[in-house]
């Protein structure tokens, strides 16, 4: 349960940016001057609400409970043209694949892709011009000012899109997590019951000559995902932002390699055709326990035109080799 309400990959705020404060109709006076002209400053400029990229950030949990943000209003003008202050801003840091969206009209705004990235996602109201600007030769002492703009208020729907090199893609139970475990530092749960992962998982995978390349386990796909189904319609999204697919497909499975593996990219493909453009890899996992006729069998099953490797987290067959075929697939 902890894993679960850590992960938070949606919320939904409302966002009140500042009001712009007004302009001043100020008209100048001192012991030496009985009658002066105008010199109301302008009102300044209402908070905006910004989300800024951060590396730091993994989820949007420190988002969960904050429903409402609200920006500061801008100050009005003052005399002797001095300008009103400005509101200030409040800015949001998010983890990097945060898209946000209009939540009365689903049209996506913009995505945080890198750190530090900075973008306005509500902007604060113009503070009015002072009586300063409208002076002329006709009308020398203007008695009026330009009014604040109002801020904006929406509510605003951020989804996190989660970033790797590498998304595993299978049903429950086919040694997803397992693999994670091995190939990373990261600990998923691993139990010999469907559904163990509940949220994706990353793990930073390590390769030859200091390099690496990050691995996200997705929770289990069922067939009808696409229409809702199971878990992975809440998650599908995630995959949306790999670079690779790494298809795993148990040994022991009751279907055969070719079967399980198209219901798999059938949901996919329902979800988001785009999926289809993206490599794909095909891991047949727990093949410890086969010998080398039964994988030759087993490989006549395998879909043509996809590069596959028999796998086994438990004893590290192959893996090695299925490092250097993701490798490969990275960086083509």
């Amino acid at each position: 349960m902890a894993q679960g309400s850590n992960f938070v990959d949606y919320v939904k705020v409302c966002c009140r940016s500042g009001h712009g404060g007004s302009g001043s109709a100020h008209l100048h006076r001192d012991k030496f001057t009985a009658k002066g002209g105008p010199d109301g400053g302008d009102g300044g400029r209402g908070g905006h609400i910004m989300l800024r990229g951060s590396t730091q950030h993994w989820t949007l949990l420190h988002l969960k409970y904050r429903k409402h943000i609200i920006a500061e209003n801008g100050l009005p003008g003052g005399s002797t043209l001095k300008t009103g202050a400005t509101g200030k801003d409040e800015i949001l840091e998010v983890p990097l694949g945060t898209v946000a969206k209009d939540a009365e009209t689903g049209e996506v705004l913009f995505e945080i892709t890198r750190d530090g990235q900075t973008t306005i996602l509500t902007p604060g109201g113009r503070g009015g011009l002072g009586n300063w600007h409208f002076k002329s030769s006709t009308v020398q002492t203007p008695r009026h000012a330009q009014p604040g703009m109002p801020g904006k208020e929406q509510w605003i729907i951020l989804e996190l899109k989660v970033l790797a090199d590498v998304g595993l893609v299978g049903f429950p139970n086919a040694g997803k997590s397992t693999l994670l475990s091995v190939v990373s530092a990261a600990k998923p749960e691993i139990a010999d019951y469907p559904f163990t992962t509940i949220v994706p998982n990353l793990g930073i995978v390590a390769y030859r000559d200091n390099k690496s390349f990050v691995m996200a386990d997705i929770p289990g796909i069922i067939e009808g995902a696409s229409e809702g189904k199971g878990l992975g319609h809440r998650f599908l999204r995630h995959i949306e932002r790999n670079s690779v697919l790494l298809f795993m497909v148990p040994a022991d499975t009751d279907r055969t390699i070719a079967e399980e593996y198209d219901i798999l990219f059938n949901e996919l493909t329902a979800y988001n055709p785009e999926l289809l453009d993206k490599p794909r890899l095909l891991a047949i996992s727990k093949s410890d326990m086969l010998d080398e006729e039964l994988e030759r069998e087993m490989a006549l099953q395998v879909p043509k035109g996809i590069p596959y490797l028999f796998i086994s987290s438990v004893t590290g067959k192959n893996i090695q080799q299925l490092k250097d075929m993701i490798w490969k697939a990275i960086n083509e």
